[in-house]
């Protein structure tokens, strides 16, 4: 038995977003010891928003790390159409997330009493 064949969808192009995730206390989690939690400012590879958001929460929970809430930003290209000015190390971060189709945090601040 044959079947017809399926013509091949067209790949989607992966992009970089940036996205602020909220993380609260787990034991292991690497927080300074008085912190209730942290921001953390990521950039994520993925086709679209919601897959990069995906992949971050994986990744942060396999680092022991409790994400409450993620917050996308966009892309690099929508950020700037909003105004935003994004300096070459912020730029090549982005790169390197999406060359290695990776997760980057760039950034952690520790929320305190």
């Amino acid at each position: 038995m044959t079947t017809p064949e399926t013509p091949d969808k067209p790949k989607r192009p992966q992009q970089v977003y940036t996205l602020i995730v909220e993380v609260g206390r787990k034991t292991g989690d690497g927080l300074p010891d008085k912190a209730k939690g942290a921001a953390l400012m990521c950039y994520a590879s993925g086709v679209d928003e919601a897959e990069a958001v995906r992949e971050t929460v994986a990744i942060l929970k396999e680092a022991d790390l409790a994400p409450l809430e993620v917050q996308g930003l966009g892309t690099l290209d929508e950020r700037r159409k909003a105004g935003e000015e994004i300096d070459a190390e912020e730029e090549a971060l982005m790169d390197r997330a999406l060359q290695e189709n990776s997760v980057i945090v760039a950034q952690m601040t520790p929320f305190f009493d």
